[in-house]
């Protein structure tokens, strides 16, 4: 197990390999298709983003409502691949990290190679169990799109394992 805290460098990266398990402290940030289409957008018109992507981690999830006296509600990864049209460009421009779940495309796994970055995958049904690490969460950009609204999250030992390292190795060959 390998505690670490946001931002997650490029340095750090190149310490953190396949397999390892990972608890993230501090800020991450929520997005999904509609965000990192609306990113995308953003992008491409030169127009300021609603959080900085330099060493940034992307949690790749749909949260439940927020149960009254909760932080938040259940926050189980989505399917990874569906960000993949998106996930280069983000990496290029700064992202480090991405969190979700399943296998990436190999446009994606080379743009993780190429920015010496990491995809890391949390555990599918355990939504409850990472909800729990989210002590605050803050609605940040696209509040239209409702759960897929961006979000800035601050967790406390949020378990991930390393799925795609920075030398390409990946969990799931």
């Amino acid at each position: 197990m390998i505690k670490v805290t946001t931002p997650i460098t490029k340095k750090l990266c190149e310490t953190l390999q396949v397999g390892d398990l990972v608890y993230i402290t501090g800020t991450i940030y929520t997005a999904r298709d509609a965000a990192h289409k609306r990113l995308t957008e953003m992008i491409n018109q030169g127009i300021e983003l609603p959080f900085d992507l330099k060493d940034a981690t992307i949690y790749y999830v749909g949260p439940t409502p927020t149960p009254p006296n909760k932080t938040f509600g259940s926050a189980g990864p989505t399917t990874s691949a569906r960000m993949d049209t998106y996930a280069g460009k983000l990496y290029d421009l700064g992202v480090s990290v991405t969190i979700g779940k399943g296998y990436r495309s190999k446009a994606v796994q080379d743009a993780i190679i190429k920015n010496n970055a990491l995809y890391m995958v949390a555990i599918g049904g355990a939504g409850a169990l990472l909800g729990k690490c989210v002590k605050h969460a803050e609605v940040i950009a696209f509040e239209d799109l409702g759960t897929e609204a961006i979000q800035r999250l601050e967790v406390v030992d949020f378990p991930v394992t390393v799925a795609i390292d920075g030398k390409g190795r990946m969990l799931y060959e």
